[in-house]
């Protein structure tokens, strides 16, 4: 059982050498290196608060140990392995006396023998009971996929099982095919970067949506561009308040019908004439909205949309139809009826308090209300059936217009504390703690992004499945997937409830495990792989990602060679570069230094005004220096000028993947998100706008002489070097 530590007075204490080892068995930083350079002890509170919400009883640690390493020893086989293609073995762990007989049964059905190879086995007494260690090695020949090896421990002499044992084998690719490109490119291909909620047309509800996805990946790519890059579209909430953030879904598996377009439902071409006004009438008020530049109201927009959907779900469905949606339910699964379940329980405790037995999925009051609830957990189910298919509109719009990728989605580091992932799948995540970063130069106070994080064992003992199928449904309609700050598939800060985001410690995962499913996923869809490994990441990390085909990124006011730009020609291969991300002004606000401006107002800045001032403009002077210097900018360039000319910059880099950002090709100069607020400014709902301030709708794309023009300047510069 967890270790009570309510009582304990070692917050502060250092940790004695039994702890450290306990602590770093399981994966947990007993120290480690600040951003700053020093060497930091955990306090021992922190490490008994983290090995308690693993499940560790760390009362006496050296015990503890040692119950550690003999629980290998006392599994038949392990429970799962994940190995690269051609490499890798198993560790089976047999009584004195018998024998074993391994089989594998691979994905298709079949079966083959695991043959064990004559060795030295290593001899350990567990509980009183002598055992053998045999190292099997994973057949070179057996194919990428998830096969199950079976296991029959039999004593010497008889010839029925003693025991046996089964676990999951996952065979992954070595490596990752580099991104696709057209002919003539060089191997290399641009695409635009998008908030898709940001981005309406006259057809939306007040937020963009999956047809304008459509639209838009539809315009770039008929200008050159393979691949439409946007912000996680995540399911959130399904009652207001809806959380603006697409980091803090309620699930990374499933898609958010906020996205929807109601009219694109084929159902919808056959609703009544009353039907037909009624849905007419909830679109307009929201639909009056499209043109407004100052913010986006999600809740609005839902609450039309959601009545809207209703009256199309109550709509008759062909034969075929109903086949394809209960088709969609079977495939998709329990994940898929536990996430419609938590939505109608989200409808039904709307407004009231929830008792403590709904936070329990096992309770025999939610099993009561998955049946009384049944028709609203039809809803959602039908919901992602529609997002599914709208989602797949897109990527084909996408496909159709020449892009070689298609749409890339972005993954989330984690989900909500109460959201559905947290609930339906409790056991997969840490109780009591949250996810964030340690303190750095940004955020001396460190950061919690209040997100539980995966209990490393749980995914082990689950085979992985919930990272697979997460993986697999993200890619189902996409041609590529963001992951963002990848480091933590390899480790997470974690911050034990009650104490401050730099009280925390780095706890390790299996990457080899993590990234192994990652590629075998995106080899099977074809797609490719991004990792946002920004910040402090340690060279070695981004060497891996590159030796398994997965792209880093990197963003050109980031990458510095002392006080000076860091040369295009210096950037790495396997990269998405770009000249900003959301978390800074687009570029045209950048370099009329707003972004100070904002932190000032808003009481961020951690030096005198003056200061950041001066800073920010050495460093545009620098860079406009730079481009001045490679022939890209003349004396009297304006802003477009210098926009386009940075992306010229750039385009010298050796990267694969270039992207641009839409708000920099329209002269938008809002940020999306400023780190450090949370209603102070209204991050993830600034529409799409010009510098004027006008709103830009999808429609004004086609005819924009600026988009154009950025568009027109990378794709040219980009075919010149292939």
């Amino acid at each position: 059982m967890p270790t009570d530590t309510s009582e304990r007075d070692d917050t502060d204490a250092a940790p004695d050498a039994a702890l450290v080892a306990l602590a770093e068995a399981h994966g947990v930083a007993a120290s480690y290196w600040s951003f700053f350079g020093d060497h930091v002890q955990v306090p021992a509170g922190t490490l008994h608060a983290v090995l308690s919400a693993m499940g560790v009883d760390a009362s006496d640690p050296a015990a503890g140990l040692a119950r550690v390493e003999d629980d290998a020893w006392r599994r038949l086989l392990p429970p799962s392995v994940v190995v690269v293609q051609g490499a890798g073995e198993l560790h089976v762990h047999v009584r004195d006396g018998h024998d074993v007989r391994l089989e594998i049964k691979l994905e298709d059905g079949s079966w083959r023998d695991l043959p064990i190879p004559w060795q030295q086995p290593r001899q350990r007494v567990v509980d009183g009971v002598a055992l053998w260690r045999v190292r099997v090695p994973v057949p070179a020949d057996l194919p990428l996929g998830w096969h199950e090896v079976y296991a029959q421990q039999i004593a010497h002499g008889e010839g029925g099982a003693d025991a046996d044992a089964s676990c999951v084998l996952v065979v992954t690719p070595r490596r990752l095919d580099p991104p696709p490109s057209r002919p003539g490119y060089g191997g290399r291909a641009w695409g635009l970067m998008a908030q898709l909620y940001s981005v309406r047309s006259r057809g939306s509800w007040g937020i963009g949506d999956f047809a304008d996805l459509a639209d838009l990946a539809s315009i770039a790519g008929d200008r050159g561009a393979d691949f439409l890059l946007i912000n996680p579209v995540h399911a959130a909430e399904v009652t207001s308040p809806i959380e603006p953030s697409p980091y803090l879904p309620a699930t990374r598996r499933f898609l958010a019908p906020l996205y929807l377009r109601p009219e694109d439902i084929r159902e919808s071409a056959y609703l009544s004439a009353a039907d037909r006004a009624r849905v007419d009438d909830l679109r307009a008020p929201v639909a009056a909205s499209d043109d407004d530049p100052e913010r986006i109201d999600r809740d609005a927009a839902w609450a039309a949309k959601r009545a809207a959907l209703e009256i199309v779900h109550r709509a008759p469905r062909s034969a075929a139809r109903a086949l394809s949606l209960e088709a969609f339910r079977t495939a998709h699964g329990r994940p898929l009826e536990d996430f419609a379940l938590w939505c109608a329980l989200e409808e039904h405790y709307d407004g009231t308090d929830r008792p403590v037995e709904a936070w329990d999925i096992h309770s025999s009051l939610v099993a009561d209300l998955r049946a009384q609830l049944a028709d609203r957990v039809d809803f959602h189910v039908w919901l992602q059936w529609i997002a599914d298919e709208q989602l797949g509109a897109a990527q084909q719009a996408a496909c159709e217009a020449g892009m070689r990728i298609g749409v890339m989605h972005d993954l989330a580091v984690g989900v909500h504390t109460q959201g559905s992932d947290a609930w339906s799948l409790r056991d997969m995540y840490a109780t009591g703690m949250t996810v964030g970063a340690p303190p750095d130069m940004y955020n001396q106070q460190g950061q919690n992004w209040n997100q539980p994080p995966w209990l490393p064992h749980a995914l082990e003992r689950a085979g992985y499945a919930p990272l697979r199928d997460m993986i697999r449904t993200l890619l189902r309609n996409a041609g590529a997937l963001r992951i963002d700050h990848i480091i933590g598939f390899f480790r997470l800060w974690w911050i034990p409830a009650g104490i401050g985001a730099d009280a925390g410690t780095y706890v390790r995962y299996d990457h080899e495990a993590m990234i192994g499913v990652l590629a075998l996923e995106a080899h099977r869809a074809g797609a490719v792989i991004i990792g946002e490994d920004l910040g402090n990441v340690e060279p070695w990390v981004r060497d891996y990602l590159s030796a398994r085909g997965i792209l880093g990124t990197s963003v050109l006011w980031f990458e510095r060679d002392g006080d000076r730009p860091l040369a295009p020609e210096r950037y790495r291969t396997a990269l998405l570069a770009t000249v900003n991300t959301h978390d800074l002004p687009p570029t045209a606000g950048y370099l009329a230094e707003e972004h100070v401006t904002l932190r000032a107002r808003l009481g961020l800045l951690e030096q005198p005004e003056a200061e950041a001032r001066a800073q920010a403009r050495a460093e545009r002077e620098g860079m406009l220096a730079a481009l001045r210097e490679r022939g890209l900018l003349g004396p009297d360039a304006s802003e477009e000028d210098v926009i386009e000319a940075l992306h010229r910059y750039l385009i010298a880099a050796p990267s694969e993947l270039l992207g641009v950002a839409l708000v920099d090709a329209v002269g938008e100069r809002r940020v999306q998100n400023q780190p450090g607020t949370d209603t102070q400014y209204p991050n993830w709902q600034v529409p799409l706008a010009d510098s004027d301030g006008r709103a830009v709708l999808v429609e004004d794309l086609p005819g924009s002489a600026r988009f154009a023009a950025l568009a027109r300047a990378v794709d040219e510069a980009l075919r010149d070097r292939g």
